[in-house]
């Protein structure tokens, strides 16, 4: 399941995100490929590391100390944006401990997807984490596989990468080959579901998650999103999935409204009406 955070730790958050964003704009393709390897390391070592995570988390500790901290054990090891950022990152309160690491995977996430909107393939990407989670849900072995943290870490990893082959974009395998190291009792297909709606989030775009028992023309999925774009006042990327158990017409999900234009669903909501 996606990590809740209390507040001081999504305040945190935020505030971290628009730091991340105003750099991820102006920086070179080659420091936003360091620094997403690099985050991506820093979130790992603070999920190992118990007491690093609660030393750099300690909102009774001054700000400055945990960002010397930082500059201490990271600073021969990391490029200078990349120690810009995680001392930010302690400077800031948390919740608890664990939602420092939250913080620093959400933040290498953010720099993954920047890459993938600065080559032009974030359509592209979006899509492949979300079809990924839809294998992944259909096939709970595989899932189990992927997600047993009690097998070596690289072994998953290879797991992950011969199932993938060469078929998606760089980023998309970056980001589920640190989904599987970091696994953190998570769902592997909600975590590429995540991922795919802050694909969508980078152009301030919202997710509908749509249903179909037929394959849409892209005609038909241009039309249904410029159509949901007007309902909703903002631009809608659709995420369509096949289920023929549908019979007719379409189930929508924008956030937590669905709209069910179904047969299947019509059917349902008529004998509901029936009386008993």
């Amino acid at each position: 399941m996606a990590a809740v955070l209390q507040p001081a730790s999504r305040e945190s958050l935020a505030a971290l995100t628009e730091r991340l964003d105003s750099w991820t704009d102006s920086a070179s393709a080659r420091d936003l490929a360091t620094t997403t390897d690099e985050l991506f390391a820093v979130a790992r070592f603070l999920d190992s590391e118990r007491s690093v995570r609660r030393l750099l988390a300690d909102a009774a500790s001054p700000e400055d100390a945990r960002a010397d901290l930082v500059r201490r054990l990271f600073g021969s090891q990391l490029s200078q944006p990349t120690v810009d950022l995680v001392s930010e990152l302690a400077r800031k309160r948390w919740s608890t401990a664990r939602d420092i690491v939250t913080g620093a995977e959400g933040l290498a996430r953010r720099t993954a997807i920047a890459i993938a909107d600065r080559n032009g393939s974030l359509d592209e990407v979006e899509d492949q984490l979300f079809r990924f989670g839809r294998i992944v849900a259909r096939e709970p072995q595989l899932a189990s596989l992927l997600g047993d943290a009690a097998r070596p870490v690289e072994g998953r990893v290879q797991l992950l990468d011969s199932v993938l082959g060469e078929k998606v974009y760089p980023v998309t395998a970056t980001l589920l080959r640190e989904a599987v190291r970091l696994p953190r009792s998570r769902h592997l297909d909600v975590v590429a579901e995540e991922l795919a709606e802050l694909a969508a989030a980078r152009r301030d775009r919202s997710v509908a998650k749509v249903r179909t028992p037929v394959e849409l023309s892209s005609e038909q999925e241009t039309q249904l999103a410029d159509t949901l774009g007007r309902l909703y006042g903002r631009t809608i990327s659709l995420q369509v999935e096949l289920d023929r158990s549908l019979l007719g017409g379409l189930v929508v999900q924008v956030g937590g409204e669905v709209i069910d234009g179904s047969v299947a669903g019509r059917l349902a909501a008529a004998r509901r009406s029936l009386p008993s």
